[in-house]
């Protein structure tokens, strides 16, 4: 049982808005980067810096009709949704890929009304950026928690319900405290980017819980 702020205490003005704070953020840590940070590893599978921007200037680029046409065209197969989807908006060079993410900074298009999901790809994406690139910015908790919510509550573009199940997970820097069951706590963003299955986070994470979160983060990655 959910025992943090009910998701239905957020606004959707209020989750683009954070979404909007979210997006300028990254768009000035990507201002300094080098040609060679740009082609960094990330932690989103294969994809480099300049690749995951383009991924996160489609999505706020992708309505509901553009998706499902984009999803037909790709034969339900969302990785290959998502790989053309990334291709159209990648600029010629990175600082044109910039540029077309800072136009959608503003953007409230998403394909389906879950605005805490889109908030949190916005999050997690921007740390899969920073983290390997020892960046020290750090979403606010007022954005990581309607995002921890939503992941523990349900499944989305990532497993998180699953990952999470059966844990009783605790925030130490906010109010998030979610499910029931063996404990795992620490801040509200190793919790989120934990169950976005992002294992990178999951030593900043204490309680007898861990062990079962790790595990499953592991199986999935096999």
């Amino acid at each position: 049982m959910t025992t943090g702020p009910d998701a239905m205490a957020w606004s959707d003005d209020h989750l683009w808005a954070l979404a909007r704070a979210e997006r300028a953020a990254l768009a000035e840590d990507l201002a300094a980067l080098s040609p060679e940070q740009w082609r960094h590893a990330t932690l989103c599978g294969q994809w480099d810096v300049e690749q995951v921007v383009a991924h996160l200037t489609a999505a706020a680029s992708t309505d509901r009709w553009q998706w499902l046409r984009s999803m037909v065209g790709a034969r339900l197969r969302p990785d290959v949704h998502n790989e053309r989807r990334l291709a159209e908006h990648r600029g010629r060079t990175p600082a044109a890929t910039l540029d077309r993410f800072r136009a959608v900074i503003g953007s409230t298009t998403a394909p389906t009304g879950h605005t805490p999901a889109y908030l949190g790809e916005v999050v997690v994406h921007a740390q899969d950026i920073r983290r390997p690139l020892g960046l020290p910015r750090t979403p606010s908790v007022d954005a990581l928690t309607p995002v921890a919510d939503f992941f523990a509550r349900r499944n989305f573009a990532v497993a998180s319900r699953t990952h999470a199940a059966g844990l009783h997970l605790r925030a130490d820097d906010g109010p998030f405290a979610a499910g029931s069951g063996p404990l795992v706590t620490g801040s509200t963003l190793a919790l989120v980017m934990s169950m976005a299955g992002r294992g990178a986070y999951l030593d900043e994470l204490d309680g007898p819980g861990v062990p079962t979160l790790r595990s499953r983060l592991d199986d999935a990655r096999a």
